[in-house]
């Protein structure tokens, strides 16, 4: 009788569509040793073999369209809760909107992730901007962890950035983003009030705040008309 391993539950439900592969990932219920370490490994060598990865499967193909994309901190960790790294990954967007063309339509940082809709009116191409933020951003929010007096989660945090930067030969030594910020071209109107409506609405579904325009952290104090706002946004 064969059980797929508890620790590699999670490489298995991100590999839908993928049958044959993750069938390599079953071993008999009397073997559990498998380690993180390995585990970690596995999903990167099931991302970068699958045919249908999101690599492959998200690209960004017209430089003048908008695109709805996601920064996900590795294993959705709450990084964003504290001020400090979220003014670093801000100053980032707006170095980019200043000196590379970017156009950030709409955003929110919530505690693992961010949402936005973007666009570009320089040379650079998106995803060499997308890169480029994830990059700068990956190096400053760490050092901020290791350096920061109060984080308590510091040690956590950076064993798990080292860990996974270690299963990925992307990465120098650590890996703070996911590796896919999953763009999705928004060629339609409906599209576009879709995911204004989805990025808008996260900390009301969060339960943070009552209306979306509470929520400082976000483009719906730029849409709502209030002055409280952190960076500037191309209005729809």
């Amino acid at each position: 009788m064969y059980c797929l391993n508890p620790a590699l539950a999670q490489v298995f439900s991100l590999c839908e569509g993928m049958r044959e592969t993750c069938a390599l990932l079953f071993i008999k219920s009397s073997d559990l040793k498998v380690c993180i370490d390995e585990a970690f490994v596995l999903i990167y060598l099931v991302y970068k073999h699958n045919p249908l990865s999101m690599s492959r499967k998200y690209k960004i193909r017209d430089q003048g369209a908008l695109y709805f994309v996601t920064f996900t901190v590795i294993h959705w960790l709450d990084v964003f809760t504290r001020k400090e790294y979220r003014d670093i990954f801000l100053d980032s967007i707006r170095y980019c909107q200043k000196h590379k063309g970017l156009e950030v339509w709409a955003y929110c940082i919530m505690s693992s992730h961010v949402h936005m809709v973007i666009g570009r009116n320089g040379d650079p191409n998106l995803e060499h901007i997308v890169r480029d933020i994830k990059k700068f951003t990956s190096f400053k929010i760490i050092e901020a962890i290791k350096e920061h007096p109060q984080e308590s989660r510091k040690d956590l945090f950076v064993w798990l950035f080292e860990r996974a930067g270690r299963a990925n030969n992307n990465n120098k030594r650590y890996q703070f983003w996911q590796q896919h910020s999953h763009p999705i071209e928004l060629n339609t109107d409906e599209k576009i009030d879709q995911r204004l409506d989805y990025i808008h609405n996260n900390p009301v579904k969060a339960g943070i705040v009552l209306s979306p325009e509470d929520y400082l952290y976000s483009s719906a104090v730029n849409y709502a008309g209030l002055p409280e706002t952190l960076i500037d946004v191309m209005l729809m």
